[in-house]
């Protein structure tokens, strides 16, 4: 029986589901400790510094990628989960993520320690997702994808701009 038609069991006497929320995470995880689940949710490392970073994928002959996210927010979950996450996981893409609102620091790529909040700041950047494709000396390589709500194409445009990114390193 899966969670979900446990879920929808119903008491003879009443509309209320058979199952109660805690009752239905232990169910949930009775089946994933028996192998039915799905994968972890991808995650995307958080800089320290955006020079060492960049550094790093330039040596690898790609870009930085930097996605701006925001807690909470369903589009950025689908973008880091389904996109950009896997990419890095599976093919070594350089991802980092810097968080809106945030007051870690990072160092930029001018060299000064600010706050990631400070720095997506500094970018203009007002909506989340946004992806940034960096090249040497922390310029941008390729038109930023902004925002997460077109799924049909979004692993299209960010190949597009990726392919574009790489073409611009190679000059």
């Amino acid at each position: 029986m899966t969670i979900q038609s446990m879920a929808t069991l119903r008491s003879a006497n009443s509309l209320e589901p058979v199952l109660t929320r805690r009752r239905l995470l232990v169910a949930g995880g009775a089946l994933c400790a028996s192998g039915i689940s799905q994968a972890a949710p991808a995650t995307l490392p958080s800089a320290e510094s955006l020079p060492d970073e960049l550094a790093k994928a330039l040596r690898k002959d790609s870009p930085l990628v930097v996605m701006v996210s925001l807690d909470g927010c369903p589009f950025c979950k689908v973008a880091r989960e389904n996109y950009l996450g896997p990419l890095h996981e599976q093919q070594g893409l350089p991802v980092v993520q810097v968080d809106m609102r945030s007051r870690r620091s990072i160092r930029n790529f001018q060299g000064d320690m600010v706050t990631q909040d400070e720095l997506i700041r500094s970018w203009r950047i007002k909506i989340a997702p946004t992806v940034l494709f960096f090249g040497s000396g922390g310029v941008e390589m390729a038109e930023r994808l902004v925002g997460g709500y077109i799924p049909d194409f979004y692993g299209a445009y960010l190949d597009e701009r990726l392919a574009q990114s790489r073409a611009t390193l190679r000059k």
